[in-house]
């Protein structure tokens, strides 16, 4: 397997450091977990699995599958982690089991803010980190509370970064010996809201809450109901919303021009479903997912816990694991790091804790070759990567890379450039050069090279495949069949470069049935089953971001991408990288999934409410349209918390239970006193007295949290066009300070030379004739169609 030889030793109880290590034991790692004294406190997760022995936690089971788990209290922790190659400490592990690695140990340290900063010591739940990263802010209701959605979201995306972190400084331990790493899921958070944070940042306005599955600049993206079941709708071309109302028999409003875009069609939301939903509840959602599929427009199922379970798509496709609980077989799933030459396990089994451990006997730690750079610089240094993505997910996954040091060279074509940039192609936009002044694509392709290179033409055809034949890696989210239609197939570059890995990052896999659907972010989140576990009873299936699936897509692209280059580098051999885009989002329903598969029936919507902490909830402050978030996670926090709010009467309730039974009047009661406070003086007040609570920032204030400032989470670099704007830092850095931006996102063609000139030793006449012929260029062309084309 990929990881098969390494030794991975797990301390402390933190869902982020736990998923980290599952990752590493999904691909054949030794990976030894050290539970605290009466055994890792996530065990009590619920939702609860029945077994035979009684309840087992779904959540403790999801990431520990393939674990050998030993007692903390059993084991001479020195002596393994001084024979471990990865050491993961996480949450609130004493200092000695952070202290400096023996010499060849790699050390991620994964906690809720980071080691530095105001928040350093503050107390945590998974939404309330949520609601200080800007994830909960824009969800929900005009008027709110803005929703927060089920447990672990944020401990997924940080275990993201965090097992990142952990193979970059596999990737440079040959040449640099120990390196350890710190990550914040605060941080991992604010990945999720970089997009609103960066548009905000350049525009100066805040984004508002517009209700119940609505979320700017995208209409319509949400959920509806049919006539049997729901679906998921996102359409941003115009062509796509042209095709849904000709689907409907509104063709009429499909050609209106002022709904041309979704901004356009945004303040006629309540009129235009007015048309369109009765529609809708004319056929199943069956019916109309084939129909979008046929029209390629992004329309999916939204599934249920029990869809997920009986699909036979998702079965297929490997995408669902068969795990073992106490005695009891469940379905989760599987890992969606996708390696096709070494996949991951798609079976395991949650082990008991046992009393002693050793290392499994093996010929020796292995060897991961090193490329050719300075001691000490950045982990990727000499690595390049060929980038042919769009929009968020794959610029985010290649963006990963860049800041870790590889030379990432990014593929764009003059006709068709990254959609990021913007869709419009009206003369004034041309002019004015609009297509370099969005503070998404900024972000998302910073510390990039940027080349322009026409598919359509042989000449164009011949470079790309030079390029790729320079390259570590080569990485698309295209829809299955574009690089094979230019005959950049990724086995025909693999057979003229063995060593090369390839990386595709499509909806479904390119092995899924549904491999020709059209989707985007909002569609993944919609088809992967969270939406039905979020908001409260008698709302729809809710959605909890404008594009869940693209961040998380790309982070686990990048995860996906480091595994391979990892065997690659002890092996020399490459491989392909399946990656279904919608399994990464799978992972945040896991536990329901594995409940519902164990326990029958469908898992109850909770609202506001917690399976574990009571109170829970988002509760207004004084200023308008201001929150917070909180949740008290055990009985003996409840005393401190009625003196604090001005509500002695309420001891009386002193078991979670009995909180629950009285909800109403304990939400009434917080409220009246959080109304009279500023949410940071609240967030205050309750960390004061150890209860986790967290001010609901919209991604406008990120850029001001106290916190993110004092960490250097936030640079300014200036660029053509834009000006000095704001980049966010990755979630992990080595010592005090953030990995650097060291060059802005690439105007258009802006390296077609240096890159040309440089990477294939190109003759500057040549180059000339390139650009004459209009094979590569640095300005927006409208040919062909372009402004309809959409990427998967």
């Amino acid at each position: 397997m990929a990881l098969e030889g390494l030794r991975v030793l797990e301390v402390g109880s933190f869902a982020a450091a736990s998923y980290c290590a599952r990752l590493f034991a999904d691909f054949g790692a030794d990976v030894l977990k050290l539970e605290p004294p009466g055994g890792d406190p996530l065990r009590r997760s619920r939702p609860s699995i029945a077994t035979d022995a009684g309840e087992a936690s779904a959540w403790f089971s999801f990431l520990n599958f393939g674990k050998r788990l030993a007692d903390e209290a059993s084991v001479d922790f020195a002596s393994l982690a001084a024979d471990c190659d990865v050491l993961i400490v996480g949450g609130d592990t004493p200092a000695s089991a952070r202290a400096a690695p023996p010499a060849a140990t790699v050390v991620v340290d994964a906690s809720w803010f980071g080691r530095s900063g105001p928040y350093r010591d503050h107390v945590a739940t998974d939404a309330t980190v949520r609601a200080l990263g800007g994830m909960i802010h824009l969800v929900g209701g005009r008027d709110g509370p803005p929703v927060a959605a089920a447990d672990f979201q944020a401990g997924y995306v940080g275990g993201l970064w965090a097992f990142i972190a952990a193979c970059a400084g596999l990737v440079a331990r040959a040449r640099d010996g120990a390196r350890r790493f710190e990550t914040s899921v605060l941080e991992a958070c604010v990945t999720m809201s970089e997009y609103q944070a960066a548009e905000s940042g350049v525009s100066g306005v805040a984004q508002q809450r517009l209700g119940l599955n609505r979320f700017a600049p995208t209409y319509p993206l949400g959920v509806y109901p049919t006539r049997d079941g729901m679906i998921g709708v996102t359409l941003v071309t115009p062509a796509q919303w042209r095709g849904f109302c000709d689907m409907l028999g509104l063709s009429a409003i499909g050609a209106d021009p002022k709904f041309t875009t979704g901004l356009e069609r945004l303040p006629y939301a309540d009129e235009l479903e007015a048309l369109f939903m009765p529609k809708l509840l004319l056929r199943t959602a069956q019916e109309w997912f084939r129909e979008g599929l046929a029209r390629k427009l992004p329309i999916v199922v939204v599934p249920r816990m029990g869809d997920l379970i009986a699909s036979e798509n998702f079965r297929a496709r490997g995408a669902l694991a068969d795990v073992t609980v106490e005695g009891r077989a469940v379905v989760a799933p599987a890992s969606a790091l996708r390696l096709t030459a070494t996949p991951p396990a798609c079976a395991g089994a949650v082990e008991g804790a046992k009393r002693d451990a050793r290392w499994r006997s093996r010929p020796g730690s292995p060897h991961f070759r090193a490329k050719d750079a300075p001691r000490g610089a950045a982990p990727l240094a000499g690595f390049r990567i060929v980038d042919f993505t769009m929009g968020w997910a794959g610029p985010l996954c290649t963006r990963v890379l860049a800041d870790l040091g590889a030379d990432v060279v990014k593929i764009e074509s003059c006709s068709y450039p990254d959609w990021w940039r913007g869709v419009d192609r009206r003369p004034h936009v041309l002019r004015d050069k609009l297509y370099e002044k969005t503070g998404r694509f900024a972000v998302m392709n910073r510390n990039k090279r940027g080349v322009t290179i026409d598919l359509t033409r042989p000449q164009g055809v011949q470079l790309a495949r030079a390029l790729a034949m320079t390259a570590d890696a080569v990485v698309d989210n295209y829809s299955v069949d574009v690089l094979p239609k230019f005959g950049l197939s990724h086995g025909s570059l693999r057979a003229a470069r063995p060593g090369l890995v390839t990386l595709s990052m499509s909806a479904f896999g390119s092995s899924s049935a549904w491999r020709e659907c059209r989707a985007y972010g909002s569609t993944l989140e919609q088809a992967s089953g969270l939406p039905a576990l979020v908001g409260a009873p008698g709302d729809p299936p809710t959605m909890g971001h404008p594009a869940f699936g693209d961040p998380v897509g790309g982070l686990c692209g990048a995860a996906a991408l480091m595994t391979a280059l990892l065997h690659a580098r002890r092996t020399g051999q490459g491989q392909h990288v399946d990656l279904g885009q919608v399994e990464c989002m799978m992972q945040m329903v896991a536990p329901w999934m594995m409940a519902a598969g164990a326990n029958g029936g469908e898992p109850a919507r909770l609202g506001a409410a917690h399976p574990d902490h009571a109170p829970n909830g988002i509760h207004p402050c004084a200023a308008p349209d201001s929150w917070i978030a909180l949740g008290v996670r055990e009985d003996a926090e409840w005393p401190a918390f009625c003196a604090t709010i001005g509500a002695p009467h309420l001891t009386q309730f002193a078991t979670a239970h009995a909180r629950r039974a009285a909800a109403d009047s304990i939400d009434r009661a917080i409220a009246a006193w959080t109304r009279t406070q500023d949410a940071d003086a609240a967030m205050a007040a309750f960390q004061k007295i150890g209860v986790a609570a967290g001010v609901v920032r919209r991604p406008f204030d990120l850029a001001t949290d106290p916190h993110l400032v004092a960490r250097g989470f936030w640079s300014g670099i200036e660029r053509a066009h834009l000006g000095r704007h704001m980049q966010p830092a990755m979630a992990f850095r080595e010592g005090d300070a953030p990995y650097p931006v060291r060059r802005p996102a690439p105007t258009l063609g802006e390296h077609n030379r240096e890159v040309f000139e440089d990477v294939l030793e190109m003759d500057a006449g040549v180059i000339a004739e390139l650009e004459r012929a209009g094979v590569i260029g640095d300005t927006l062309v409208v040919a062909g169609g372009a402004a309809e084309r959409a990427p998967a």
